[in-house]
Order: structure tokens, then sequence, then C-alpha cells
């Protein structure tokens, strides 16, 4: 060993030491600050109310549903009458799907007014009663062709426009009935 030479042993603990001295002068390693200040709170998780399944729907509080693009063979209508909106933020609806021969599905369902929308079907039509769906669960409302009506729905009638919150009640039988022009229903002005 020479005379100006370090013992490797020593240089190691030196550079450790130097190190962790830098690390404590660094305020980004250790103490990092949280991402939000400390005053913002999570808020109370969502949750669903209990869903009270309306009378069978009556041909006169029908109001159809017309849907923009190719022609569907089912003619969509909605029970005006019982049309709601809960506690919950969640828009329930009766819907009736009708055949070009007369037979017709009928079903009580789900939108939420979430910036993807969501849905959920809570009971089907029997031999004019209801019958509840337990195991139903809340799915993401899609474009594709035989879900265009819940798209249609959540995106011009039941909910405003990037507000994601449900529409006044009678807005929405407005926007059914054909009396709110489709740009007000995108949230765009005319024009």
């Amino acid at each position: 060993m020479s005379k100006h030479t370090v013992p490797r042993s020593i240089l190691i603990l030196i550079l450790g030491l130097g190190t962790a001295a830098m690390a404590a002068d660094n305020a980004f390693v250790p103490d990092a600050e949280p991402p939000v200040p400390a005053s913002v709170r999570p808020g109370a998780p969502w949750q669903e109310a209990p869903t009270q399944l309306p009378p069978w729907p009556s041909e006169a509080d029908l109001v159809e549903l017309v849907l923009d693009g190719p022609r569907s063979s089912l003619r969509y209508f909605i029970d005006g009458r019982h049309l709601r909106v809960g506690s919950d933020g969640v828009v329930r609806y009766t819907l009736v799907a009708r055949a070009p021969g007369g037979a017709s599905n009928v079903s009580v369902e789900g939108i939420r007014c979430t910036p993807r929308g969501a849905y959920k079907l809570f009971a089907i039509g029997l031999e004019g009663r209801f019958e509840t769906l337990a195991d139903s669960e809340w799915q993401p409302i899609s474009e594709l062709s035989s879900e265009r009506y819940r798209d249609a729905l959540w995106r011009f009638h039941l909910c405003v426009p990037l507000a994601f919150r449900p529409r006044p009640e009678t807005d929405m039988i407005r926007s059914l009935s054909g009396h709110l022009a489709p740009r007000q229903n995108m949230g765009f002005q005319a024009d």
C-alpha cells in the first residue's frame, strides 16, 4: 500500500455516509409531499338505493323512443308516467320493445349518468307482472345495434350532457317526445 492510498473499506464507508447525507438534504426522496392537499378528503362511495318496481305500463303512458341511424325491427317505448330519478341519481324507467308482429318485451331498467354511462336490468315482464332479477349487475352502455336505445337514452334524453347528472324528469319527457332539438341534447350551441 502506498502512503497516498486510502484503504478500500474506509473509502466505501465515506461514500456511504456522503450518500446518506445527500439523501437527507433531498426533500424529494424520503419526505415526499402527498399528491393532494391534506384538506381534500375522499368522497363517500356511491350507494344504490332500493328499487321499487312500477305498475305494469299502460298503453296511454308510452312515449316512443325514436332512434337515429339504421332502422331497427323493434320499436321502443318508455313509460313516461313512471320515469323516475332515484335518491341515488339512477334514472329508472320501464321499457317496452315491440316487434312488428305486435309481440312485446317489457323490462324495468336503470341508467347512471356517469361519463361513459352504465345500465342495470332490474326486472323483466312476464304475463302482465314483473319478475325481479336479483343477480343483475351494472354494465357499461354499449353502442352495439342491439343496445342502441340505451346509448340514445343516456346520451340524448335522460342525462345532462357533460354534467353527468340526470335531467329533470319533465325535460326527459319533453326530450323523448321530440320537443328538444338534437343539438340541445348534445350540449352544443346551434349554428
